[in-house]
């Protein structure tokens, strides 16, 4: 008797935990089925700034290279780096022997040519006398004439190799251009430097670092929205606390392709008055492109997110008195019936009003089902996007992100 008492209250104490177990997971599941599913943001109003980011490099606005025109030895340099000229000032000489000895040689043979010509005119007098006293011929005076023109070609030859290796002497001193800083010396004391079809860099000189540009590589995706007298905004490694302002000066149409990649060169205009920037430094730009003070903002993950076909709400069927009855929720059929197949929606041409493209955002709806909604958009950054037109409104909670699915005993994790 006691056996079985004891087995008794072992199977009613099994069938007790059982009808417990089942419970707490019916209970478990209900609470899952409550849990939100998604991860939402409210609508709201403020300000939104679109911007385009680049990457770009500091240069003067202008720069200019010199080199030499003779070749030569440097026999004296006068300038180092960072050294400040002004317009006129030497830089550099080349030892000017052999250019010296040119002239010598041109001014001797000018002398030369000189002396031809002389001859050739008493030459060519004479025979004028003489042939207008009959004593020659005109054929022998006009062999005069010619020998009289050509030495006086030959002079002016010599005269133009005088000049030359004048011209080359000069060249020899080299002499800066314009008023600036010498950012880049490539000659010293010594070295040799040979002019040739494409004439040597000694030095690079900087006019004035007080006013620098930006040369910024912005892809074909955003140069429609670029336009000259835009405000940039932009920082560089050196100074990483500080942000530096310019704004957008140039739009070089010249592009360039790599890898497929289009992009064309933005310039942007700097004032550098402490000279903190300096040539070559890396700037992280952004070009602020739009900028309006208080509009519906809606969060841009909100644009991006597309439910799974597992959230969508599914036409359910409810059994009344033995018999089935198919019953619809009409908000969260359309919403499924929009989401799948948009009878409107040919494949290849995105929905349109008025000109604006319609874009998808969806809200909680019945049954913790996501509800589409058809916007049009304006200004647009990382974070909000300008909400045009739209059923939405202030306060109104938008899905971001599904959140992750309900583990088998129901509990779900973000």
């Amino acid at each position: 008797m006691n056996k079985w008492i004891k087995t008794s209250l072992i199977a009613a104490l099994v069938v007790a935990t059982i009808v417990a177990l089942f419970f707490w997971m019916q209970k478990q599941k209900q609470k899952a089925q409550e849990l939100p599913k998604f991860r939402t943001q409210q609508i709201d109003r403020g300000p939104i700034t679109q911007v385009v980011m680049a990457t770009g490099t500091l240069q003067p606005v202008t720069t200019v290279n010199i080199g030499t025109q003779v070749s030569g030895t440097v026999s004296e340099r006068l300038v180092d780096f960072n050294d400040r000229v002004t317009k006129g000032q030497v830089l550099l000489k080349l030892d000017p022997a052999l250019i010296q000895a040119r002239i010598r040689q041109a001014k001797a043979q000018l002398a030369s040519a000189e002396a031809s010509l002389t001859l050739a005119l008493a030459n060519h007098e004479r025979n004028l006398r003489l042939q207008s006293q009959g004593f020659i011929a005109g054929a022998a005076l006009e062999q005069t004439k010619r020998e009289a023109q050509a030495a006086q070609a030959n002079v002016e030859v010599a005269r133009a190799q005088l000049d030359s290796s004048t011209t080359d002497l000069n060249n020899s001193i080299i002499r800066s251009p314009i008023d600036g800083i010498v950012i880049k010396r490539n000659a010293d004391v010594g070295q040799t430097v040979a002019a040739s079809f494409q004439t040597p860099d000694l030095f690079q000189i900087a006019q004035d670092l007080k006013q620098m540009q930006i040369y910024t590589s912005v892809s074909e995706a955003d140069v429609g929205l670029i336009k000259k007298g835009q405000p940039v905004r932009f920082f560089v490694d050196a100074y990483p606390e500080r942000e530096f302002e310019g704004k957008v000066e140039q739009f070089r149409l010249n592009h360039t392709s790599t890898a497929g990649v289009v992009t064309y060169i933005i310039v942007v205009g700097v004032d550098n008055p402490e000279e903190l920037l300096k040539p070559g430094m890396t700037a992280q730009t952004r070009i602020v492109v739009a900028s309006k003070p208080d509009v519906i903002r809606i969060p841009t993950a909100a644009l991006r997110f597309t439910p799974e076909e597992e959230l969508l709400p599914q036409k359910k069927q409810a059994t009344t008195d033995g018999k089935t009855e198919k019953k619809d929720k009409a908000s969260s059929a359309d919403t499924a019936e929009k989401t799948k197949t948009d009878p409107k929606d040919d494949g290849v041409f995105t929905s349109t009003k008025a000109g604006s493209r319609l874009f998808r955002v969806y809200t909680v709806g019945k049954d913790n089902t996501p509800k589409l909604h058809e916007v049009t958009i304006g200004i647009s950054n990382s974070r909000f996007t300008e909400m045009a037109s739209g059923d939405l409104k202030v306060k109104d909670a938008v899905i971001t992100r599904a959140l992750s699915a309900p583990n088998s005993f129901g509990t779900g994790n973000d």
